[in-house]
């Protein structure tokens, strides 16, 4: 299992940001190298209130072996020539160690957000990532621009603006997945999937490979060499006594979740529904501080991975082991005691054999 880390980082904080908190972008570059120095495999960085492509090429300049992944990059708001030009760029900087994570984000983002026309996501996705590879097939071997499908019709490339081939072409494309037809939809065009920290392992092992797997068949693709990549909903600290403003935020957090149809499914698997149902009154009510009420202790441990910084790296490992091939988790590092305690977490996580997880994805 490897494990990597989800920017923002911070100065004294690698990791451990709040969300509202500004990146300071001119630590990008140093906190990257911490992380590799430490024993970390990959970097993931989202979409938020910075260029997630900008901020790994910061990463890729001061690293040599930091696997660098966006998770996600939106991918409907750009044409697919820009987003295949930006993997590009960066594969050829970081020397083969990027991978496109790529999400729809919702409707009402892409209409009011980006005030582009919507269309069904699935569907639009597939249409998506088969452009962006066959752009880069067109950069690396020549073959002739000839995208025609639902939704793009793209046939014209001129020297000027043909990058032309690297020497690390292969660059894998993840989906962010929820819902059975985005997961049909990885198995059949993509490398990769990052489910939501909803996800439970039931949920991936029941719902999600299940649909990978008819989508791979549908392709004729194999999985060997499939991902499974997850940022879990984890409520970690240092003692058992700061531990509990941090529980207290993953039942608000769950409770959100709960609330928003986009994740019905995951949450239907374990028959919350009346816990979905109040959580979206109080959400359309604005009424945040009364959320994490709603979520019982069995609900939290479900959904929730807890326990102290010294606890987290082995209930991590005994949830997901099987479930997930990449996991994601960071905790402060104020000083040499907390960067020994990441290093380890590090090691030991990534000792934690993939054969389990490599079976189930490909359903052998």
């Amino acid at each position: 299992m490897r494990l990597e880390t989800l920017l923002p980082l911070g100065k004294v904080d690698p990791g451990l940001r709040a969300p509202e908190t500004q990146l300071d972008l001119a630590t990008v570059g140093r906190d990257a190298a911490f992380l590799e120095e430490i024993g970390y495999s990959g970097l993931v960085v989202e979409e938020t209130k910075d260029d997630p492509y900008i901020l790994l090429a910061l990463a890729a300049a001061t690293t040599r072996t930091l696997r660098l992944t966006t998770g996600v990059a939106l991918a409907f708001p750009r044409s697919p020539t820009i987003t295949a030009m930006s993997a590009w760029s960066l594969q050829k900087l970081s020397g083969g160690r990027f991978t496109l994570g790529l999400g729809s984000q919702v409707r009402g983002h892409i209409v009011r957000r980006f005030g582009m026309p919507w269309s069904p996501a699935g569907p639009w996705m597939r249409d998506y990532v088969q452009a962006v590879r066959a752009v880069w097939d067109c950069w690396q071997n020549g073959t002739k621009l000839d995208v025609a499908n639902d939704r793009y019709s793209i046939d014209l490339m001129v020297p000027l603006f043909n990058p032309g081939p690297i020497e690390h072409p292969a660059i894998p494309i993840h989906l962010a997945a929820v819902n059975r037809f985005m997961c049909t939809v990885a198995g059949e065009v993509a490398d990769g999937i990052r489910p939501h920290p909803v996800c439970t392992p039931s949920y991936i092992e029941k719902v999600m490979l299940p649909a990978v797997q008819a989508g791979a068949r549908k392709a004729g693709r194999p999985l060997d060499a499939f991902r499974v990549c997850m940022k879990p909903l984890t409520a970690s600290a240092d003692t058992e006594q700061a531990l509990i403003p941090k529980i207290r935020d993953a039942r608000a957090r769950i409770a959100f979740y709960a609330s928003t149809p986009a994740y019905a499914a995951a949450f239907e698997l374990h028959g919350p529904g009346a816990l979905a149902r109040e959580a979206a009154i109080l959400s359309k009510a604005q009424r945040w501080e009364e959320l994490p009420r709603l979520i019982s202790d069995e609900t939290l441990d479900l959904f929730a991975v807890i326990g102290t910084y010294d606890q987290i790296g082995a209930r991590l490992i005994e949830r997901f082991r099987g479930a997930v091939t990449d996991v994601e988790f960071s905790i402060a590092v104020r000083d040499g005691h907390d960067r020994a305690r990441l290093s380890r977490m590090a090691a030991n996580i990534q000792s934690t054999p993939e054969a389990d997880a490599r079976r189930m994805i490909v359903g052998s």
